[in-house]
């Protein structure tokens, strides 16, 4: 079993920056990668990035790519990410999920983050 902690969700101004947060813990590997996804209101949840940080990969939906940006404090087991030049379209609730068999199909996913609100304001 393991187990997403999120954290940093909020409001922002559009063109601001929000960081949100996941801690892991349980029975992670050594190696676990990270997965973010999101979900508007009346819409289909979507893919924001993909993160395998043993292989130095990470990969970016092109509707966030260059605004956002994945990180990791391995001591803390904690992943972050970073969101920069909010747009009104980014607001959603962020997930956070690992055990993904497909990097890009959140229905692939056995652990899940309990979610984040992301509010912009224009």
């Amino acid at each position: 079993q393991v187990q997403l902690a999120q954290s940093g969700g909020g409001s922002a101004q559009a063109g601001g920056s929000l960081r949100l947060s996941c801690a892991a813990s349980g029975r992670t590997s050594s190696d676990y990668h990270m997965r973010w996804f999101r979900q508007a209101p009346g819409k289909e949840r979507e893919f924001v990035a993909a993160v395998t940080w043993s292989r130095g990969n990470a990969t970016y939906a092109d509707y966030v790519k260059g605004r956002v940006t994945c990180s990791r404090i391995n001591a803390l087991m904690t992943d972050y990410l970073q969101m920069n030049d909010l747009k009104p379209e980014d607001a959603a609730v962020y997930y956070c999920a690992t055990g993904c068999r497909d990097s890009f199909d959140s229905a692939s996913c056995d652990y899940w983050g309990q979610g984040t609100q992301v509010t912009v304001s224009s």
